[in-house]
């Protein structure tokens, strides 16, 4: 198995399929999310090949994308075998994307090293200025508010829950997006993430001063000079 030719192959295959994505979960997000498995896997010893065709796939098993998850697991696997691949590398991707998902704080934890690398790669890019982003983003795409206060963050919800009810860009700060720094499993991805989270807290520090109409005390102590 020539793996060089085979991750350009996963490249070409998941970019088209992602060509019209437009809820921040596109190609390149899967880029970003591949970069970084490599990355990570490389730093914690992981095998690097499972860890990129695993980031490279794992959106299109994800019910936010795909219709269905089971439909989107049998395609990634005939791909995979069409393309000669190793079953046991075929088996260990299956298995990281079919459980790596936050599913509203309902997923399982990982079992193996490689699931945890790709797993890590994910959340640290729903976290940060990407992160934010994203949030946005995919907000838009469901029809969800900016900010409503008078919806509060859900403390814990089912899966279809996490889905399908209506909610806002900032709750999902909240509900999700302040929890996976300390969900994090490798020691590379703690070490990032608790930068990207720290930039979330001063982002949401900024955007209540803006929605009050207030201002900083910097900005306040500017004024005055």
């Amino acid at each position: 198995m020539d793996e060089e030719k085979l991750l350009n192959s996963a490249k070409a295959y998941v970019k088209q399929a992602l060509k019209h994505e437009t809820t921040g979960h596109d190609w390149w997000h899967i880029y970003r999310v591949t970069e970084m498995a490599r990355h990570i896997a490389v730093q914690e010893g992981a095998n690097v090949l499972i860890c990129q065709l695993a980031a490279l796939f794992h959106d299109l098993a994800d019910e936010k994308v795909v219709a269905s998850k089971e439909e989107g697991l049998t395609a990634i696997k005939s791909w995979l075998e069409q393309n000669k691949t190793d079953s046991s590398i075929v088996e260990a991707v299956l298995d990281i994307i079919s459980t790596m998902s936050y599913r509203g704080g309902n997923g399982a934890p990982m079992e193996t090293l490689e699931g945890m690398v790709v797993q890590d790669a994910d959340r640290l890019d729903a976290i940060g200025a990407v992160g934010i982003a994203r949030t946005f983003v995919y907000a838009g795409s469901k029809g969800h508010a900016i900010y409503d206060p008078q919806i509060a963050p859900r403390e814990r919800m089912t899966v279809e829950q996490y889905w399908n009810d209506k909610s806002t860009a900032v709750n999902h700060f909240y509900e999700k997006l302040f929890k996976l720094q300390g969900l994090m499993n490798t020691r590379a991805a703690k070490r990032m993430a608790a930068h990207r989270h720290a930039f979330m807290e001063r982002y949401m520090e900024q955007f209540y001063l803006e929605w009050n109409l207030e201002e900083s005390a910097e900005m306040r102590e500017r004024d005055t000079r």
